[in-house]
């Protein structure tokens, strides 16, 4: 069974969320559940629309030491079945979007799940970050 599309996926917010998420190492598109979802190969790191209320939105995992924070931070929210592992959602097109912030959260989940090859990679291009 298709799932219908929740949101418009060459919407302007959700390209710039693509161009962000592709540029990591071996990152791809799927679309699953009807809306966009990137992944490091196969574990997803974002999932684009976080309920079918906030299509405008993605789901990231957090870093364990983040997460409290962010949680507290009200820019974000527990999203529906992800909150308990560390996943929070952000909506795109709030007026304090903060772009900056979302790359680097989509990065930072993206080191969540990413293989070590991957992670190896990443570092390369960012080699300020494996310095620590």
């Amino acid at each position: 069974m298709e799932h219908p599309e929740v949101v418009d996926p060459r919407h302007p917010l959700i390209e710039r969320v693509r161009v962000i998420c592709l540029a990591l190492p071996e990152s791809v598109e799927v679309k699953a559940w009807g809306r966009p979802t990137f992944r490091a190969r196969k574990p997803i790191f974002v999932h684009v629309a976080a309920t079918m209320e906030r299509p405008l939105s993605i789901v990231v995992k957090t870093d364990p030491d983040e997460h409290r924070a962010l949680v507290e931070d009200g820019r974000f929210y527990g999203v529906p079945y992800y909150d308990r592992a560390r996943w929070i959602g952000a909506d795109l097109d709030a007026p304090d979007t903060d772009w900056q912030l979302l790359a680097e959260l989509i990065e930072t989940s993206y080191r969540q799940v990413a293989n070590r090859r991957q992670l190896a990679a990443l570092d390369a291009l960012r080699p300020d970050h494996a310095a620590g």
